[in-house]
């Protein structure tokens, strides 16, 4: 038999292993453009695609569970996709391009996306096995720690990022006593200063967490009946756990890459359009990897989905912008945060370089913060704890490396004083000959 050309039409069979943000956000994209794919999905969880950020305030009882689903399965056989929920990919004949599921359900292809997602990552710890000792990733996790907490009074959470500041808060306010390791010097260390990490960590304290800062975990503890009931650190100190929550980060989830011989790193490698080592095969979101960057924050992923959907529909290849013309390339990225009704905005370096030129600004009694970096009168990095109002025209001015040493002294006012002071520069220089301006 003849291979097929791996240019995509209308009638081509499209399968998406995945039924995550990542691979719902791709559906979505490929039915506003014209000469989709016939589509099919593949979900291992039961439910239909939902919002996994919006799982933290489900845990915490502020939300009801159907408030996250982001379409019913009704709307996907409206649409005329195929759904397939509950079954996971275990095998890719990459020869007869045909897929097999733990149910034995069998489906050709013509084009494959993977969007299988990432796994928590679990740190070697003795006792992790234990019963009682979760992770924080899907609406199962979500429920599971819900029932611990009713049933539970201690909880230890492993993780000093956002998942775990999240978690943490979630397990607090359906009233149980949370200790909160991180093994780093302060929370969120990837995103934060030392001074906006210690105001987070002041709140926190202040609502009734127990933070341990440089903690380092020897191993978790049982009781007679085998169930998890304290984490001992390697200073000695003993904390009761009822149960105990591993939120250190993530891992793709690239095995299913690794059983079809797909090229490999940490994720499935894949080049500017998202393809994988095999023509006919994507991969998409926290699984794939590309120039060795891992992914899982969505605004990457987002562009990565309006890249493939262009790259799967041939006419909208042919009439991509000028920006998704030449694949995905990697850009900054600002971390917008709201950790427990506290906004937090951060881009660039967490710590200044000899070269930068630091500005600060702190209002306690507001409990606001803001610091930048500049170098050459060029913004590079911000921290914003508390007024992030600004946090979005920094990064704009950031991104298009603009000189802002004409509003340098309205910087850490805010956007609109430092744009005032930005748009008087420009008014009071002389004005360029109308052929230059041209």
């Amino acid at each position: 038999m003849p291979q097929r050309h791996p240019e995509t039409s209308a009638t081509d069979r499209l399968v998406i292993v995945g039924n995550g943000m990542a691979g719902h956000r791709l559906v979505e994209a490929l039915l506003a453009r014209p000469e989709r794919p016939a589509i099919t999905v593949i979900g291992a969880e039961t439910a239909p695609a939902y919002n996994r950020i919006l799982l933290s305030p489900l845990l915490a009882g502020e939300m009801e569970r159907s408030a996250l689903i982001l379409r019913s399965a009704e709307w996907y056989a409206e649409q005329g996709i195929e759904l397939v929920l509950g079954e996971r990919v275990e095998s890719i004949d990459r020869t007869s391009r045909r897929l097999t599921t733990d149910a034995g359900r069998e489906l050709d292809y013509d084009r494959l996306v993977l969007a299988t997602g990432s796994t928590p990552a679990r740190p070697p710890v003795p006792g992790l096995e234990l019963p009682g000792v979760h992770v924080f990733r899907d609406l199962h996790d979500a429920d599971a720690l819900a029932r611990a907490a009713e049933a539970g009074r201690n909880a230890v959470v492993i993780g000093g990022g956002l998942l775990g500041l999240e978690a943490a808060e979630g397990l607090r306010k359906r009233g149980m006593q949370v200790s909160l390791l991180q093994r780093e010097d302060r929370l969120m260390n990837r995103q934060l200063d030392l001074t906006a990490a210690r105001l987070l960590e002041s709140e926190l304290r202040g609502r009734g967490l127990d933070i341990h800062t440089d903690a380092q975990l020897e191993r978790l503890e049982a009781n007679a009946e085998g169930q998890v009931c304290a984490a001992l650190l390697a200073d000695g100190t003993r904390l009761a756990a009822d149960c105990v929550v591993v939120a250190i980060g993530i891992v793709p989830q690239a095995e299913l890459g690794r059983v079809a011989e797909l090229e490999v790193n940490r994720g499935v490698i894949v080049d500017e359009w998202l393809t994988t080592s095999d023509p006919a095969i994507y991969a998409l979101g926290e699984c794939c990897e590309h120039r060795g960057n891992l992914y899982g924050l969505v605004e990457p992923i987002w562009r990565q989905v309006e890249v493939l959907a262009d790259k799967l529909c041939r006419a909208n290849a042919e009439r991509a912008s000028a920006e998704r013309a030449q694949g995905y390339v990697e850009k900054p990225t600002a971390t917008k945060l709201k950790v427990s009704g506290i906004s937090l905005y951060a881009f660039g370096p967490t710590e200044p370089e000899p070269e930068h030129e630091v500005l600060s600004y702190r209002d306690p009694q507001q409990g606001d913060y803001r610091r930048l970096l500049l170098r050459d009168g060029r913004l590079e990095g911000a921290v914003l704890y508390g007024d992030t109002a600004s946090g979005p025209w920094y990064f704009e001015q950031a991104l298009a490396g603009r000189d802002l040493s004409d509003c340098r002294a309205a910087l850490l006012l805010g956007a609109a004083d430092a744009q005032a002071l930005l748009d008087d520069a420009s008014n009071e220089s002389p004005q360029r000959p109308a052929k230059e301006a041209a």
